[in-house]
């Protein structure tokens, strides 16, 4: 049979991207949590809508404008919640003519903060390969950013057959280091950030990333260097960027010939307005700081050094912009604490008319708007974090014009190395802090001097088209290297190449249905080899992944595409029985409330069960012997049930109970992988012939029952979707097959 148009269409993409890749790529990024839009970013909102936001829309934006890009597509989740902005519930948004962002559920619709969504990534996975499928789209690198990004990237990489690279922006194993400092214990940490996950998804990245991309040599000392994979990254170090036309030099605006746009004209008369309502004199010059109420930023250290520094007070004015707040009891006790500190010393140093708190910034208009304004005033931007992986402020500032204060210790080493437009300080030192800001302050030769290299350094090493240029050069050569084979992770072809083409699947019952007869077995597989192109071939069955093994071996049958095993609670993808690859997203979705040991514990005094002794003990399936009675299922039922747990009972051939997790099934696992890959129920074929098949045979796919089926089945007859075979075992697959006029026979 020739290929559908379909995917004559999908293999002519692919020999494009082949031939063309230098002009044709197609990129993803994933940047799952966080309030992420196009327009308008919600910087500071909270402590998950950071400078990673903002990071990667430019990124986004920056590379879809290379004539090397096609189209690039920024993956975050879809949140549709009352509390935040309808934008965030718009599945695609186009941010440029070759960019956008595309939103994907998972774990519900409402926002939430990042470390709660750890268990439900498998299903943005299976959601972004489906979407994809859909699409008909095949990327060609993919990108995580943090560490949930990072998993996600990694297991589309696994499937997919795609490469990918990774940027951590910050690290679980220093989080955890500083969390312990402060007295928090490793149970809290698990319970609170899933810290253990976080680390162990890293140390998997470093691992098996194409490239990890650090903004600085320092990430790579003072924080990967905690990983004990560090030594097998491959790391690529690449500043990032920023929008110089946007953070343009504050003598823009003197110049004649220079239109400012009216959005900064609107933002400028708006941050005056505030500052009078905080300043006795606000012409003086003003120190400027920009970020998250964090303890980590250590806001509290520059109130106090400018608290304690009379001399400080006299010449300049201090505006510190600590996120978006509406009530400080709304916030999290993080930054309710920081805020609070924040208050209480500035009451403490009185510094009234000396010092500006506002509760709210615009990110888009008005923090470029601000350095200027500090410029203009001929003030100081100040970084006071004890230690920055980068410090992104210190370069949009220095690209206005405002020479910066920052830590010794961290990125922004490297941004004065490149800019030289300002001093680094121990930022644990308040007085030598405010002694820095001040010898700026005071020495307008160096305030010069400062101001005018941090504009031309930005220009020369931080512009957007730099940092997207230098990504595509360093990340080239893996492009295109994993292919149909995923050597790194171990598996001789990934699914997605198979997957991705393929609008039919058969899957069967192994015991009676499938073998039983070699004659007809021989010519079913005749049959499904003819028809590969098409129709993909998979069995779902009782044993376990070792028996599915013996008895392929034994009948010389081909391995499938896909296998689901142990009653479908577990799911392999072929062809290769000694690669295979295990669906991590089915493990994560049947691990829901599923508690074997409290089972076993529940049912251990009933005499008439007996545990198999072989095949029936595995992670998401408790196997016994049973005698056929009713009164016994009940009993199973009801003490169950009184306990409150999640289960299901397959009982099969009057003599086999197994107990699965709520949401196992066969059937519930061909689901599964329709919705993954994008095959209808009624591209579906599925044969079978006992008990334990009737979940998968019932429903909206096409069902064959073999001629030698159990008396169990025969609920199911007269189904206008399940066809009775007369023949027995595969010949009886084989009449269904034809009855359905399936594919050719």
């Amino acid at each position: 049979m020739k290929n559908t148009e379909k995917n004559q269409k999908k293999a002519q993409s692919k020999s494009d991207k082949n031939n063309n890749q230098k002009e044709q790529l197609h990129l993803q990024l994933f940047s799952i949590h966080g309030l992420i839009r196009g327009q308008n970013l919600e910087l500071g909102r909270d402590a998950d809508t950071g400078g990673q936001t903002k990071y990667v829309v430019e990124l986004a934006r920056a590379l879809g404008e290379l004539p090397r890009v096609k189209q690039v597509d920024l993956f975050t989740r879809l949140v549709d919640d009352k509390r935040v902005s309808s934008d965030y519930k718009q599945q695609v948004e186009e941010i440029s003519e070759s960019a956008r962002i595309v939103r994907i559920r998972c774990g519900g619709k409402r926002y939430m903060r990042k470390e709660l969504l750890w268990p439900h990534l498998s299903e943005f996975v299976d959601n972004v390969v489906r979407f994809n499928k859909k699409e008909n789209i095949t990327p060609d690198l993919l990108h995580g950013h943090y560490a949930d990004a990072g998993y996600v990237a990694r297991q589309l990489s696994k499937l997919l057959g795609i490469p990918y690279v990774f940027t951590g922006h910050s690290l679980g194993r220093s989080k955890k280091n500083s969390l312990a400092n402060k007295g928090m214990t490793e149970k809290q940490m698990v319970e609170k950030f899933n810290i253990n996950e976080r680390i162990q998804a890293e140390e998997d990245v470093l691992r098996t990333a194409a490239h990890v991309i650090v903004s600085t040599n320092h990430e790579i000392q003072k924080q990967y260097k905690l990983y004990d994979n560090c030594e097998r990254a491959a790391f690529t170090v690449i500043p990032p960027g920023i929008d110089v036309d946007k953070f343009y030099p504050y003598y823009y605006d003197h110049d004649e010939n220079f239109t400012k746009p009216e959005p900064y004209i609107q933002a400028r008369d708006k941050m005056n307005r505030e500052f009078e309502r905080f300043f006795y004199n606000s012409d003086k010059p003003l120190i400027l700081t920009i970020c998250r109420p964090d303890r980590r930023k250590n806001i509290q250290g520059l109130i106090t050094a400018f608290g304690e520094n009379k001399e400080l007070q006299a010449i300049a004015n201090l505006a510190v912009f600590a996120g978006i707040r509406k009530d400080i009891d709304n916030l999290d006790e993080n930054e309710k604490e920081v805020l609070t500190e924040m208050l209480l010393l500035m009451d403490k140093y009185d510094l009234y008319g000396k010092m500006a708190l506002p509760k709210k910034h615009d990110p888009t208009n008005e923090v470029p708007e601000l350095f200027r304004m500090a410029a203009d005033r001929q003030g100081v931007f100040v970084n006071s974090a004890f230690s920055e992986p980068f410090g992104i402020t210190l370069i949009e500032a220095a690209s206005a014009g405002v020479p910066i204060v920052g830590p010794d210790d961290g990125g922004p080493q490297d941004i004065v190395k490149n800019c030289k437009n300002g001093i680094l300080v121990d930022t644990t030192d308040s007085k030598a802090l405010g002694e820095a800001i001040k010898n700026i302050l005071i020495d307008q030769e160096k305030w010069r001097e400062y101001s005018n290299s941090g504009v031309n350094g930005v220009r020369k090493h931080y512009s957007w088209t730099a940092h997207a240029e230098t990504f595509l050069d360093s990340v080239d050569g893996v492009i295109g290297d994993y292919q149909k084979t995923t050597g790194t992770h171990g598996v001789t072809q990934a699914p997605g190449w198979r997957f991705a083409d393929l609008d039919k699947m058969l899957i069967t019952d192994i015991d009676d249905t499938l073998v039983g007869d070699d004659e007809s077995l021989e010519e079913f597989i005749e049959i499904m080899e003819k028809n590969r192109n098409e129709v993909g071939f998979g069995v779902a069955t009782g044993r376990s992944l070792e028996l599915v093994d013996e008895i392929l071996k034994e009948k010389n049958i081909p391995v499938p595409d896909v296998i689901i095993s142990s009653v479908g609670t577990e799911i392999y993808y072929g062809p290769d029985m000694n690669n295979l690859s295990m669906d991590s997203g089915w493990r994560s979705h049947i691990s829901y409330q599923w508690k074997p040991d409290r089972i076993k514990e529940v049912l251990s005094d009933f005499d008439f069960l007996e545990p198999q002794d072989r095949d029936g003990e595995r992670d998401f399936k408790i196997s016994y012997n049973m005698d056929s009675n009713d009164d016994h299922l009940a009993k199973i039922h009801q003490r169950l049930t009184e306990n409150k747990l999640r289960y299901q009972l397959i009982y099969s051939h009057d003599a086999y109970l197994d107990i699965l997790p709520q949401r196992a099934s066969k059937g519930r696992a061909i689901q599964y992988l329709g919705n993954k890959w994008d095959i209808k129920p009624e591209n579906t074929l599925v044969s079978g012939d006992s008990g334990n098949d009737y979940e998968m045979l019932y429903g909206k796919r096409l069902a064959v029952v073999v001629g030698n089926h159990s008396p169990e089945i025969e609920r199911l007859r007269g189904n206008r979707r399940v066809y009775f075979a007369d023949s027995n075992y595969a010949a009886g697959i084989i009449e269904g097959v034809k009855y359905y006029r399936f594919m050719d026979v």
